[in-house]
């Protein structure tokens, strides 16, 4: 059977932490190692965490540089075959990891798969529904590839490809993680099932964390980081192109866009 390895990055999440545990040490499968990291929360956070201490197989109260080192220093424990990872806002729902396991077994080229997820509010109730895309690497440094990040595991072999997160990357350590597996010519697939709840609130980086402008910066460095060069004219048009191909060639999370507003830049009002 195999191992899975799920590590929780926590930093003052005081009012979440506990549902997100939860939802790991609720799954169905035997075989997971579940780390959970907190470089020091001052919130509460870490005596919810430490309720749980006898059910985690590591947990980890150090400094780090960052969410993409607190994420490094947890996989370089780990031992899974299979490794996934959870913010502490997020949930996995009934059967996920069971369910990505099963994925693997019946894939065996597959080294990376993205499930689905429900966008849930403070609440845990659903805003929308959210779809990954199936991944392309030239649509990818277009910003035409969504995967859903706690709804993504991957091979171990897949991790050791690349050189891990990059520490210096605060914004989108995973998106740049996906990227580098991608080039080290790791195989993506994708499951039609829900495996997590993706949630926003006013502390979240979705919701709160950027404004347009430094959204724009963020933007304009990942462009730098995956072309080797800054973004031109041309650039902007071949994003314009395929963000509407992405449209079409995902219709389900089009339509809950139009029906329910996007998941990027919404409020909570």
């Amino acid at each position: 059977m195999l191992k899975v390895s799920i590590v929780t990055i926590s930093f003052n999440q005081v009012e979440f932490v506990g549902r997100t545990i939860q939802s790991v040490l609720n799954q169905d499968y035997p075989n997971i190692e579940y780390i959970v990291m907190d470089p020091g929360s001052t919130d509460g956070s870490r005596d919810v965490i430490k309720g749980y201490e006898s059910n985690i197989a590591h947990i980890v109260f150090e400094p780090d540089e960052g969410p993409a080192d607190g994420l490094n220093k947890g996989f370089s424990i780990a031992t899974g075959e299979i490794f996934g990872f959870l913010n502490s806002d997020d949930i996995l729902y009934p059967g996920a990891v069971s369910a990505a396991v099963r994925f693997f077994s019946n894939h065996p080229k597959i080294d990376v798969v993205s499930g689905h997820a429900k966008v849930i509010g403070p609440d845990d109730r659903v805003l929308r529904r959210a779809y990954s895309d199936r991944m392309s690497v030239f649509r990818f440094v277009y910003s035409s590839v969504a995967l859903i990040q706690p709804s993504t595991f991957f091979r171990r072999s897949a991790f050791n490809r690349t050189k891990g997160f990059n520490i210096s990357n605060r914004a989108i350590w995973d998106g740049e993680l996906f990227f580098d597996m991608a080039k080290a010519n790791c195989k993506f697939g994708r499951s039609e099932e829900i495996w997590s709840g993706f949630r926003l609130h006013r502390q979240s980086i979705t919701i709160s964390g950027r404004t347009a402008e430094e959204r724009h910066e963020v933007i304009e460095k990942r462009y730098a980081q995956m072309l080797g060069r800054p973004r031109n004219r041309w650039d902007r048009v071949v994003e314009s192109i395929l963000r509407v191909w992405r449209h079409l060639a995902n219709p389900r999370d089009t339509m809950e866009r139009i029906l329910r507003g996007p998941v990027y830049g919404r409020t909570l009002d």
